[in-house]
């Protein structure tokens, strides 16, 4: 027997009460109380019940998919596995639910299909797992040896320059990335095993922490056009080396050595590569060693931080045109090209043309996401809105783990109005990306429209931590400052944050993103209206995107301006200027 949990809107309660009956028929426990739903509070008892259940059963109709309350309770299962969708007639998911095959009940509450129900009870079991009990349970380390998985600690750098640490750091995510085509195998996410970068680590204790049964740690020397990789996989439950070797080779047979190990690791875990698996992984996007070494470049300046930095994404475009040229058919490198390029087109005003590189990228790989994130930004810029939505939807579909495709996501829905709809999409960029500030900093925002000061409170501080490590790194970075200074009077720290705006607008004055940020910090956590039209005035003068007018009429945090005669002012010439027209 299965504890279920029924979401509803109070509209549909016939229909739930038809679906509560049919899965206690089958012997199932359900939990449900139409008193609660439907504008109640989200209470203790609703929030206990849907912690206990092993199945949550959310039903989708034209009211519920408009119910904050049920999409609250659809995300809890969706993120820990546990959800099983239903519908009422043609109504569609909203969108981060789309993914999951959903069970049709019929046209209409008073008339649920029989067989749909079946259907319904063979999922919840399936979901639910349950089976008969086993005459006695495995002892614990059977049971994580039973789902083998493996975290890919940073391969050290032990090049003599410090600045080859872009080299190391790209051949550990090129192997996070080939062992997690693997489907037998579980890999650990590329933000969370380089949260052990750098520190002395008890191998095992690192295993136990994150619950997986394997770990490769290794270095990389490179010099000159000789490099040499060491690697070794140790038993996370015993602490045994399993496996060690080390390739020292031409850098030219960088990509023979990469696939080594991965096969290599594959062999020794004695887990069953799929011939499409195989193929998947030996695929590299360039067999250009300089296009390669290059794009690494590139892509280490993107993770390192600084999404808002105009410098960086120039630098960012110069390396990828260099790789394209030696490689035109680097569908990796034209995507990361085009996203450095449509940050300087619509955050900062800049003559650039993303949209060439974007469909070059979809054409060579219509798996990345980048292309279409991209792509969708420019439909969304001419106001084609759910074709828009489309190109995200593709992007999230074919790289759901993307920092790029939840973020683009998080920031569509953000500028839509649908803010408690984007929270999960902030929430999974942030954890995806430790050098993201921008998504904890929305998150902030995000979670003060909709009233959570808890979760304000840990979006703040984590805001916080990101711009200061940051700045640790680049006291010239504006932006970040202009991020962590919201967050800072979000804890209370209000003269800091106040310091920080001083600096940031001292350090970079020209920088349009910093300037919208540190207005939203001026206007909402400081109540200093005059400053936050002040510092708006460039911003209004320089912008040349339609988004960032869509971005910023959604903006929570300029609701205590927006009624303002100077704020309303700006706000009419900048839309007359891009040609707005009335009914934008």
């Amino acid at each position: 027997m299965s504890q279920v949990f029924l979401s509803y809107a109070r509209e549909n309660a016939d229909a739930a009460k038809v679906l509560a009956e049919a899965i206690g028929d089958a012997g199932h426990d359900v939990w449900w109380d139409r008193h609660l739903h439907g504008g109640s509070r989200f209470t203790l008892e609703i929030d206990r019940a849907l912690k206990d259940a092993d199945v949550v059963v959310v039903l989708w109709s034209d009211a519920s998919v408009q119910s904050v309350w049920v999409q609250d309770e659809a995300a809890e299962g969706r993120d820990s596995g546990r959800l099983v969708p239903v519908s009422l007639g043609e109504t569609k998911p909203p969108l981060g639910f789309r993914q999951f095959q959903t069970i049709g009940l019929g046209p209409s509450s008073g008339d649920v299909r029989p067989h749909a129900i079946d259907k319904l009870i063979e999922a919840i079991s399936r979901t639910s797992g349950a089976k008969a009990p086993a005459a006695e349970d495995p002892p614990p380390s059977a049971r994580r040896r039973a789902k083998v998985s493996i975290c890919v600690l940073p391969f050290v750098n032990m090049s003599r320059e410090p600045e080859q640490e872009y080299f190391s750091d790209g051949i550990t995510e090129d192997i996070i990335t080939d062992l997690s085509k693997v489907s037998a195998l579980s890999v650990v996410a590329r933000n969370t095993a380089f949260t052990f970068k750098g520190k002395a680590l008890d191998l095992t204790e690192v295993a136990k922490t994150l619950g997986v049964t394997h770990i490769l740690e290794g270095s990389v020397r490179k010099a000159a056009n000789r490099v040499r990789i060491t690697a070794q996989l140790i038993d996370g439950i015993e602490g045994d080396h399993l496996w060690a070797e080390r390739y020292d080779r031409d850098l030219t047979d960088i990509f023979e050595m990469q696939d080594e190990i991965s096969n290599a690791i594959v062999s020794v875990l004695k887990v069953k590569l799929l011939p499409e698996e195989k193929k998947a992984i030996e695929e590299r996007g360039t067999t250009n060693v300089d296009a390669y070494n290059l794009y690494l470049m590139a892509r280490q300046q993107w993770v390192s931080g600084g999404f808002s930095d105009p410098r960086r994404h120039a630098m960012i475009i110069r390396l990828c045109r260099e790789a394209t040229s030696l490689d035109p058919n680097y569908a990796q490198a034209w995507a990361l090209m085009s996203l450095a390029q449509a940050l300087l087109r619509f955050w900062h005003g800049r003559e650039e043309d993303a949209l060439p590189a974007a469909e070059r990228a979809i054409a060579l790989d219509p798996k990345l996401p980048e292309g279409h994130c991209v792509k969708a930004r420019y439909l969304e810029e001419a106001g084609r809105t759910q074709e828009a939505e489309r190109q995200m939807l593709i992007a999230l579909e074919q790289a759901p783990e993307s920092w790029e495709a939840n973020r683009e996501v998080a920031c569509f829905l953000y500028r839509q109005g649908r803010i408690r709809e984007g929270i999960p999409f902030f929430e999974k960029a942030a954890a995806l990306m430790d050098s993201d500030t921008s998504s904890a900093a929305m998150l902030t925002s995000s979670y003060k429209a909709v009233g959570n000061r808890e979760k304000l409170r840990e979006a703040a501080a984590l805001c916080v931590k990101r711009a200061e490590r940051a700045i640790a790194q680049d006291g010239h970075s504006a932006v970040e400052l202009a991020w962590g200074s919201g967050a800072l009077a979000d804890l209370g720290e209000v003269e800091r944050a106040r310091d920080w705006v001083r600096r940031a607008l001292l350090i970079d004055p020209e920088n349009l993103s910093m300037r919208y940020n540190l207005a939203c910090a001026l206007a909402m956590d400081l109540s200093d209206s005059d400053s936050a039209i002040a510092t708006l005035g460039p911003y209004f003068e320089g912008i040349e995107s339609k988004a960032q007018i869509r971005h910023l009429e959604a903006d929570p945090d300029f609701d205590v301006i927006r009624h303002d005669p100077r704020f309303a002012t700006m706000l009419a010439e900048a839309k007359q200027r891009l040609g707005f027209e009335a009914s934008n």
